[in-house]
């Protein structure tokens, strides 16, 4: 196993449970890509995801080292798609639902500045390798995604799937030239490229406008020895004001700081916050018009709160804190997806 993993998984045994973080950094690009590749939905990948760690950390202290972490935490994340898939395919059936196909739902969005030619050629490409790979039996496209798109080795494979590598060589055989045919000389960029697999990238580029307002919220007005300097409550708090009182039943509600970013989706925007805290926010996706935000909030060496939360222009998400003077701080993440 990596050194750095084998560390940091010991750390997380031991009780470290800060060091389950850099894993969760490391692989969460790769997971949420297995993920999609198995689902073709990004918000259902993201559940996986989500669920995939959760279990590895819940499965950490029965994780020998036996295998890499990597090939470890891949047979959970392709275990909880399938279960995924299997419920999502109960509920269609149960709905009477058709399942949609990728051309109908999937939106291409071509590079700035690409000629709208190289945008429908490059779109046709995807919808002819997503219908090849589709056309395969579930047990070789597995393989497919395992060894042209992530990179894993025959051991590897036969460690994710749990079956014997002579089944992995044979099935990946079988699949290629099943692909060649349907293929061609596309098959080649499948293998070099498997972005093409991956959802839209352009939404990685996408800009949102967010920010956050930190307020503490009393039984009484903060006393003169308070060491902040209130901010003016504007009409948008005001108009907020009846859902605070609904959802903490404090009495009052103090406005000590307000931010705000504009940056891509994936970068972290840290603002220092009372009583010397770090409030970390890093944008993760976009659906529609709502953000999903990783949130953290840091004091000293230790996370005081990790959450993952959806904000939307009109509907912001809020956060209960930790205690703070004679209160407790709550935090507000209001979010514009579409900035102009």
């Amino acid at each position: 196993m990596d050194t750095d993993d084998a560390a940091l998984v010991e750390r997380v045994r031991a009780g470290d449970v800060a060091a389950f973080e850099p894993l969760v950094e490391k692989y969460r690009q790769r997971v949420y890509r297995l993920a999609y590749n198995v689902l073709r939905n990004s918000e259902d990948a993201y559940d996986v995801a989500q669920e995939a760690f959760i279990k590895a950390y819940q499965a950490l202290p029965s994780f020998r080292g036996q295998s890499a972490f990597y090939t470890w935490l891949f047979r959970i994340v392709m275990n909880v798609a399938h279960d995924k898939a299997r419920q999502r395919g109960a509920q269609g059936r149960a709905f009477g639902a058709e399942r949609v196909t990728e051309e109908e739902w999937e939106r291409t969005m071509p590079d700035p500045g690409e000629e709208p030619d190289d945008a429908a050629a490059r779109g046709e490409e995807r919808a002819r390798i997503t219908r090849a790979l589709e056309a395969l039996p579930e047990h070789h496209r597995a393989i497919i995604m395992l060894s042209d798109l992530e990179g894993l080795s025959y051991r590897e494979i036969a460690d994710v799937l749990n079956i014997p590598m002579g089944t992995v060589m044979s099935r990946l055989h079988n699949a290629r030239k099943r692909l060649r045919t349907a293929l061609g000389p596309l098959l080649l960029v499948l293998v070099a490229v498997g972005a093409l697999l991956a959802p839209a990238t352009a939404y990685a580029q996408q800009t949102v406008r967010f920010g956050a307002r930190v307020l503490l919220a009393t039984d009484a007005p903060p006393g003169a020895s308070a060491r902040f300097t209130p901010q003016p409550v504007d009409e948008r708090l005001e108009a907020f004001m009846p859902r605070l009182r609904q959802l903490f039943k404090y009495r009052e509600y103090t406005s000590l700081e307000r931010h705000r970013a504009q940056v891509a989706v994936g970068t972290t925007e840290r603002w220092v916050v009372p009583g010397d805290r770090l409030l970390e926010l890093t944008p993760d996706a976009v659906f529609d018009n709502t953000v999903r935000f990783r949130l953290r909030l840091v004091r000293g060496n230790m996370a005081e709160l990790n959450a993952n939360i959806q904000a939307a222009r009109g509907n912001p998400a809020v956060i209960g804190g930790p205690r703070f003077s004679e209160g407790v701080l709550i935090i507000i993440v209001w979010a514009n997806a579409e900035p102009r």
